[in-house]
This record gives C-alpha cells, sequence and structure tokens, in this order.
C-alpha cells in the first residue's frame, strides 16, 4: 500500500485529511476586564493581550464578533477583595457590568462567564478559607451565588473553574430555582495545577498569597481521575466539560472524548501562549505554522471547542488566506 501517493502535494493532502481545518467557529476569546481603569494595560508576560477597561471590552466584543468568532470568556479584576470574594457576585461587579454592556453592544456574541474566586479574595485562593484550607461546602455555595449574578446579568454560559467538588450540582440547583435553567455551564472538568498558569495569573491578579492550588487542582500525573471528574459534572449537570492546560494534556483530551463521547472544550492557557510569542520573537520557529499546528492538535483529540489567546490572530489570518 502506498501512502505516500496521499501526501504528494497539497490538494491531495487536503483530500485525505481526517482532521477538519480550524474555523473560526472552533474559538472562543479570553478577555480580562479591570475595574478602575480608562485604559488598557498590557500584560507583559502575554504580548498583545490586554487587561480592559470596560468601554475598551466593549470595543474589543466588537471586532471579536466581527471576525466571527462565536464567544468570548469573561475574566475580572476587581477594586475590592476580601476574605470571602464577595464583590464577585455584587449585580454591580466588574463582570456583571460588562456582561450587561457587551450583550447591549453584541447581542449576537455569546458570553462565557468564568465563575471563581481567585481575583476576588484578598488571599488569592479559590474559595472561602477556614483553618489554612478551602472549605469546599461553604465555597460552592458562594460559587453558586456568583453563577447566579451572572446569569442575571445576561451571560449565555457560566463556567465554573474552582474546582470544588459538588460545584455544578450547586450551581445548577440554584440556577433551575431561580428560573435560569437555560442557562449553560461549561465545566472545567479536569483542571490540573499546573506551572503554565502564570501570565494568568498577572493578567488576573490572582497569584495565592500562600501556600498553591495542589489541594483542589489536580495532580497532573493523572488520567483517569480526569475522566471520573468529568463523568460526575456531566451526572451534576454540566453541558460541556473543559480540559487544562490544553498543550500537553492531549491524552486526557482524547481520553475524555473517547470514553465520555460529550461535548469538550481546551482552553490553550496563558503559559502555551507565552511560549509561542517568545519562541516566535526570538525566531525559534515559524509562530502561525506552530500556533496552527498546535491547535489542530487538540482539535484532532477531540476537542470541540478552543479557548485561546491566539483567537483573533487565527481569525485573522483565516480572513486573509494565511492557512498553513
Amino acid at each position: 500500500m502506498n501512502l505516500r501517493l496521499s501526501r504528494k502535494n497539497a490538494a491531495t493532502r487536503a483530500r485525505y485529511r481526517q482532521t477538519k481545518e480550524l474555523t473560526c467557529a472552533d474559538l472562543v476569546m479570553p478577555l480580562f476586564i479591570k475595574e478602575g481603569i480608562s485604559k488598557k494595560k498590557e500584560i507583559k508576560s502575554m504580548p498583545g493581550i490586554y487587561q480592559l477597561s470596560l468601554s475598551e471590552a466593549v470595543r474589543e466584543a466588537r471586532k471579536i464578533y466581527n471576525l466571527k468568532i462565536p464567544a468570548v470568556i469573561l475574566f475580572g479584576i476587581p477594586l475590592h477583595k476580601d476574605n470571602s470574594g464577595a464583590s464577585a457576585y455584587e449585580p454591580g461587579g466588574i463582570i456583571q457590568q460588562a456582561i450587561r454592556r457587551i450583550k447591549q453592544a453584541v447581542p449576537g456574541l455569546k458570553i462565557i462567564a468564568d465563575v471563581c474566586m481567585c481575583e476576588y479574595t484578598s488571599h488569592g485562593h479559590c474559595g472561602i478559607i477556614r483553618n489554612s484550607q478551602v472549605d469546599n461546602g461553604q465555597t460552592i455555595k458562594v460559587l453558586a451565588k456568583i453563577a447566579l449574578s451572572y446569569a442575571q446579568a445576561g451571560a449565555d454560559t457560566v463556567a465554573p473553574s474552582a474546582m470544588m467538588d459538588g460545584q455544578v450540582r450547586e450551581i445548577k440547583k440554584a440556577l433551575i430555582k431561580n428560573n435560569y435553567g437555560k442557562v449553560k455551564i461549561l465545566a472545567y472538568s479536569a483542571k490540573y495545577a499546573s506551572s503554565f498558569y502564570g501570565p494568568f495569573r498577572e493578567a488576573a491578579e490572582s497569584a495565592p498569597k500562600f501556600g498553591d492550588r495542589k489541594t483542589y487542582q489536580m495532580d497532573y500525573y493523572n488520567s483517569a481521575e480526569a475522566v471520573l471528574e468529568a463523568r460526575l459534572d456531566i451526572q451534576e449537570g454540566a453541558d460541556m466539560l473543559m480540559v487544562k492546560p490544553a498543550l500537553g494534556y492531549q491524552d486526557i483530551i482524547y481520553r475524555i472524548k473517547k470514553e465520555l463521547k460529550f461535548p469538550l472544550a481546551c482552553y490553550s492557557v496563558s503559559g502555551e501562549y507565552a511560549m509561542f510569542k517568545a519562541a516566535g520573537l526570538k525566531g525559534c520557529f515559524d509562530e502561525k505554522k506552530a500556533v496552527w499546528e498546535t491547535l489542530t492538535g487538540f482539535k484532532r483529540a477531540g476537542a470541540d471547542l478552543i479557548i485561546t489567546y491566539y483567537a483573533q490572530e487565527l481569525a485573522k489570518w483565516l480572513k486573509n488566506k494565511k492557512k498553513i
């Protein structure tokens, strides 16, 4: 059998491809929105990515929608932080305001609101601290309040990322009880304790002030546990699952998709973006080709949706027909 015949030129390779090419419909763009600023501020470790004011977030949302990217995922940086993360569920909170204003300006753009507490707590952890540990039971109650407040503001999807046991169940219960049962839940089902989150913590101003997050985020040695986490989230009412990070975790994407056959997203995280940018700037490889190859790998592994800081650049490459 002469398999090389299927590779002899670009047209033939395209004909025999087993994974569909990336499209804008595969992408979600993250946005960082900071309370109390009037001008955008570039994140040093993530060239081209900014903390945005409310007005700039609306302008950015219009650009994203015009590029035919279907959705954004929002992260807020509040003015006030405390031990309980109360500003996360205030009706006038930074993300609640952003949801309302973006929805009014760009009603066709889908809004995913990340549900966590690390940006809102003075200690930087993803929940309520009791005796130097995150209290799971108290935390999921607060997460439900946050998710409900985002739904009330107009979010299409809420995305719990705190990795607390039972968080999806608690949020689903709150949404249904308050007549927001149609709001979807994108569960960060397999969120690993990863060193690749470093630039995000600068962007979201959310680094923990003590310890780390290994007592609630997953151990990267584990694979079967990811399937169990994902299965539990389905049982609790999730509409879509997520693997985070993506690079280095394609085996997890593949395994969850193969075993559970459920809608699946992956998050190509800040450290991945920063590495590609740094290597591209140093001329180590062709940045566009490397990004295209990597994100195609996520799709080949089974991801239905890819959250990536490259979303807008990819959309422009597609628009200008600069495909690889």
